[in-house]
Order: structure tokens, then sequence, then C-alpha cells
């Protein structure tokens, strides 16, 4: 994984944005904080993080256009972590770029965990594909047509 690898951190409250820059940094990570949909942009300009925490609900642009805004441009990682529970906002989220989604409040470590493996496989896969073998060929597939397939097995054995 790449040493110091910048995050940036887009929410709202600024209790939740000096929480997580005192998660992240002594992991040695940098971060760059947005309280807004508007700062997150310009800060995605000036910076170019490897990796965006994104808050759904906050005013003005709120993070599904935030996030719409980011995918029209780049593939880097992007973990939605929100008070909302709804299993709508959770699909929503998925299928439109969202790589992960972690309902607050959270656990510290399996978040960090959360975060080092986007960061792994970014590094390993900056084109945002990844390579399945079926039968005897491959099938390249991209992170939101993934996202898609892992949301249909999830519904189809729901109740199992």
């Amino acid at each position: 994984m790449k040493k110091h690898a910048c995050i940036m951190v887009v929410d709202d409250e600024q209790a939740i944005l000096r929480l997580l820059s005192r998660i992240l940094e002594p992991e040695g990570y940098r971060v760059i904080v947005a309280d807004n949909g508007s700062s997150a942009l310009a800060l995605l300009e000036e910076y170019g993080p490897d990796l965006v925490i994104l808050d759904i609900m906050m005013p003005g642009l709120d993070g599904f256009e935030v996030l719409e805004f980011i995918r029209q441009r780049s593939d880097i990682p992007i973990i939605m972590l929100t008070g909302k529970q709804e299993a709508t906002s959770v699909r929503d989220a998925l299928i439109s770029g969202a790589d992960d989604y972690v309902k607050k409040p959270f656990r510290t470590q399996e978040f960090l965990a959360r975060i080092r493996a986007k960061l792994r496989r970014a590094e390993k896969n900056p084109a945002g594909t990844t390579t399945f073998r079926l039968g005897r060929g491959k099938q390249e597939v991209n992170n939101a047509m993934l996202s898609e397939i892992c949301l249909f097995q999830e519904v189809e054995y729901e109740g199992c």
C-alpha cells in the first residue's frame, strides 16, 4: 500500500471530521477535510486524494451529488459513511459508484481495515476493473458492475 495515502473526509459534522482525523492521522494517512460538498469538489481538484470518505446528508450538494461528480471523473475509492440506515440508501450508493457503505456509529478497527482494503485494491487495480476467470476465458468487470452483481446475490439469498 502506498505510504502516506491522502484521504479526503467529507462531512458537515465537525465532530466527525475531528474524530476521523484523530483516527486516520496516527495510521500514517494525510487527511484533508471538507465540511460540505462544494468544498469537497474544490479540494478534490487541488489534492487528488487516494480515497474519499463521504457523508450523504449534507446541506447544499449532498453526498450522492458529490459521488456522481467524482465518478464522472475518477475511479478513486469512495466509502460512504453515513447515519442513513435504510437498505435503499445502501443500494443507491453502491449502484451510483460507491465502493463501500459504512453506517454510523462504526467500529474503528473494522473501518480502518475497510480503508486499507480499498487502498490496496486501488493500488493493484488502478483502472477500476477486475478480471474474473469464467470457464476457460476471462471476463473484465468494472467496479459498478461488480456492486450490482453483489447486490443481486444479496437479495437473491435473502432469508436463507
